[in-house]
């Protein structure tokens, strides 16, 4: 059964669509990641699912109950949802106790006793926070301080969990110290989890699926592994890792999803979708995909950065103005700016036509 589902979800503001007629589906038990760049309009579509706006057009579904259905003119308020949700601020009351935040949600419901204890105790538990209970956010670290804000959401038991950039405030460190425990947690509870970042590390680590938006809309849903390795458009190809997107001409179709495409001079050996036709097109090619060789690509190093056991070129194809390809060298002799390096293409994507 569908946790959450989004029919033609649309938000204006004013003559702009934020959110641009988005059908999103995120099955029960599922991690799902919202990706994209500042002004996407994910922060927007974390809103509407909680009820914080209403909708201008289509219907939003939680556990097969429609909650906003523009429609019906219907609007579900965000207290009647059954949605938790974990801000970036914590937004802890820095006067009360651990227990005390965690457990105010549960007052407000006018759960009291011995049944508000218990919860309270279980929503400590679930995030490693026991015994933590009389302390102050103040005499806490900062993941301690987000998982507390983990623990208060819960105590509700939501029908879904939305974390909007629960890990913005932390530092490099820490917040990979975060990604193990929220990966934890999504595999003890097999919560409905929306997660809206900005990160793309941070939603390759942890989603089942992630959706990349764009201008308001959603341009791709797929697994981590077949986004970065089969990207839909190119700005998906852009965005997620290290690729450089290319203009490239399709020669021939192969057999087993591979095509026969020039780029620049050279010809390469490309993986395509099964829509792929002859003519212009665009190719994503990441590091991996390319190695310095006798013959290929005549480029120019513009740039070497070095990452900790290899550096990073940038390199300048010769008669490709605009365009810069990535490549990933180890240890030993490095080329240096200005100089010109051969680069034979391995491999890459044809991105589909039209996208």
């Amino acid at each position: 059964m569908a946790g959450l589902v989004l029919d033609g979800v649309t938000k204006l503001f004013g003559r702009t669509a934020a959110v641009d007629a988005v059908d999103l589906s995120v099955a029960d038990g599922e991690f799902l990641a919202v990706l994209g760049p500042s002004g996407c309009g994910k922060t927007t579509l974390l809103r509407l699912i909680a009820g914080f706006e209403r909708i201008d057009g289509g219907s939003i579904s939680l556990g097969g109950r429609v909650v906003s259905d523009s429609a019906k003119r219907l609007h579900v308020v965000a207290e009647e949802r059954r949605v938790g949700i974990v801000f970036q601020s914590y937004a802890l009351w820095p006067h009360m106790t651990v227990a005390g935040n965690v457990g105010y949600p549960l007052s407000v419901a006018g759960v009291k006793g011995q049944a508000h204890d218990d919860r309270v105790g279980a929503a400590l538990d679930l995030v490693g926070l026991s015994g933590f209970g009389t302390r102050r956010p103040a005499e806490l670290s900062g993941g301690q301080r987000q998982r507390v804000a983990l623990a208060r959401c819960l105590v509700m038991e939501p029908s879904l969990v939305l974390l909007d950039e629960p890990l913005a405030n932390l530092d490099v460190h820490l917040r990979a110290s975060m990604e193990d425990e929220f990966a934890a947690f999504h595999a003890k509870t097999r919560a409905t989890m929306v997660y809206i970042t900005h990160d793309q590390a941070e939603a390759m680590a942890l989603a089942d699926r992630i959706a990349v938006m764009d201008g308001g809309r959603i341009v791709q849903v797929a697994p981590p592994r077949v986004l970065y390795a089969e990207p839909a458009t190119a700005m998906v190809a852009g965005f997620i890792g290290k690729g450089a997107v290319v203009e490239a001409t399709v020669l021939e179709r192969l057999d087993q999803g591979r095509a026969v495409a020039r780029i620049g001079g050279v010809t390469a050996r490309l993986r395509c979708s099964a829509t792929t036709g002859l003519g212009p097109a665009l190719a994503c090619l990441r590091p991996e995909d390319l190695t310095p060789g006798a013959d290929g690509l005549p480029t120019i190093v513009r740039r070497a950065t070095y990452k900790g056991g290899v550096t990073a070129l940038d390199l300048v194809p010769e008669g490709m103005p605009g365009v810069t390809l990535p490549l990933m060298v180890g240890d030993g002799r490095v080329p240096e700016p200005g100089q010109r390096l051969t680069l034979a293409i391995g491999d890459g994507w044809i991105i589909p036509a039209g996208r």
